[in-house]
């Protein structure tokens, strides 16, 4: 649980297509076997810490003649970012990917200030 210390909380959310591996040939659409795309995410302003972060598929575009297996997380979340990770596996084809994400957490103020 991250507990905030304070009333200012921030919240972000962006969207970022991932890939669009069927107009190019791509590895997730013309691979098999366990494939991972990473994407990093750069807040527009930093959080105090790293802040609590949702990512999930808004859009996917797959094969229908074989099993969608995908999985989507969040990784190295910092203060200033994360990185979505997508993975699939087996003979799984997957053409394009968007993924949504939200952040939550503590953010600084112009007014705040620190004491040695």
């Amino acid at each position: 649980m991250l507990k905030m210390n304070g009333n200012r909380v921030g919240v972000m959310r962006g969207s970022l297509v991932l890939f669009s591996d069927y107009q190019d040939g791509g590895v997730m659409w013309t691979g098999e076997g366990p494939r991972e795309l990473r994407k990093l995410v750069e807040f527009s302003e930093p959080f105090q810490v790293p802040p609590v972060v949702q990512v999930s598929l808004s859009m996917w575009d797959i094969d229908q003649k074989h099993n969608p297996r995908m999985d989507i997380s969040a990784d190295m979340v910092t203060e200033e970012g994360f990185v979505i990770v997508f993975r699939t596996w087996g003979d799984t084809r997957v053409a394009r990917v968007r993924a949504d994400w939200l952040a939550i957490g503590p953010i600084g103020h112009e007014d705040d200030w620190d004491v040695y």
